[in-house]
């Protein structure tokens, strides 16, 4: 799902990094309001869950894989805004540490993912949430998803990719199943934590300690277990541009110790990565957790 450099025209890329900077500075703005210190944990902690969940791919289809976007259970757990925060935190780690999505594509993938598949993922919830909310979460993960994907099939016709009906449609396929899978690990995520909790949601974030741990333990597992089964198989965004052959185009203008989720000082396959995802988790959960003290600190000078 992330855009590398070099898949769109700089017309394209340099617009939506125009409006991803206003736009996550309207969220940073409406996240302080009535911000509370005790909320610094769960910004944290569901940072490094939907990190860890975002480097294990699963099959989607023959060759091809995805894996959880997210948005929708940080939109839930954490409301819109901070969720749009955290996937925004997420995404420039993941660009500048792990060379995964663009620097220059950056303004996209937060466009895609952190503003409008966060949006998308929390309005089922908004208007289903209080009488259908299963139905309401499992939307909102399909909904995050799809809109996220839609927008980068736009973005790449936009950017004068040529793309035959056929693979568009395989695409589109194949996007589809992911966004059922989305949805469905949405809610499978959601009604663990409430069987942990049953207020997750409504209860002040300071009662939230065993979700918070639970979320904490899982996240670790993914990272250093679940990178023993994970699909090696391209993700949605890099078969389609295997397909259109335009995944030499594919750069990057930052070069890391842990490009592609390995660390590799170590000769074991599965040290490099799960050091790697380890490393990423600290780093995604000191992010998160300094973004919550200061949308805390900037709350109390408002008051």
């Amino acid at each position: 799902m992330h855009i590398p450099d070099g898949f769109l025209s700089p017309p394209v890329w340099a617009a939506l990094d125009a409006a991803a900077i206003p736009a996550v500075g309207y969220m940073a703005r409406k996240a302080q309001n009535g911000f509370d210190e005790s909320r610094v944990p769960l910004l944290g902690v569901m940072g490094a869950f939907v990190f860890a969940a975002q480097i294990i791919n699963f099959p989607v289809g023959i060759g091809t894989s995805g894996h959880l976007v997210g948005a929708a259970l940080l939109a839930i757990t954490l409301g819109p805004a901070s969720a749009s925060l955290v996937m925004t935190a997420i995404l420039a780690v993941q660009s500048l540490v792990f060379q995964d999505g663009g620097v220059l594509a950056m303004g996209a993938n937060v466009m895609n993912m952190a503003v409008m598949g966060v949006l998308a993922g929390y309005l089922p919830f908004q208007i289903l949430g209080a009488t259908h909310r299963k139905l309401a979460v499992f939307l909102g993960g399909f909904l995050s998803m799809m809109t996220a994907a839609t927008l980068a099939l736009s973005e790449l016709l936009a950017s004068g990719v040529s793309m035959p009906r056929v693979v568009l449609g395989l695409s589109f396929g194949l996007f589809l199943v992911s966004a059922i899978l989305e949805g469905v690990i949405t809610l499978a995520v959601f009604q663990a934590l409430e069987a942990m909790n049953p207020r997750f949601i409504r209860q002040p974030f300071a009662e939230q300690n065993r979700a918070i741990g639970a979320l904490a333990l899982a996240a670790v597992v993914l990272v250093v277990g679940g990178v023993l089964i994970a699909s090696t198989n391209p993700d949605g965004i890099a078969k389609l541009a295997q397909d259109l052959g335009i995944a030499s185009r594919a750069t990057s203008l930052v070069q890391t110790p842990m490009a592609d989720y390995e660390l590799k000082f170590w000769e074991s396959p599965w040290l490099q990565k799960a050091s790697a995802g380890l490393l990423g988790l600290l780093l995604i959960s000191a992010v998160c957790m300094m973004l919550g003290r200061i949308l805390r600190s900037r709350a109390a000078v408002t008051r």
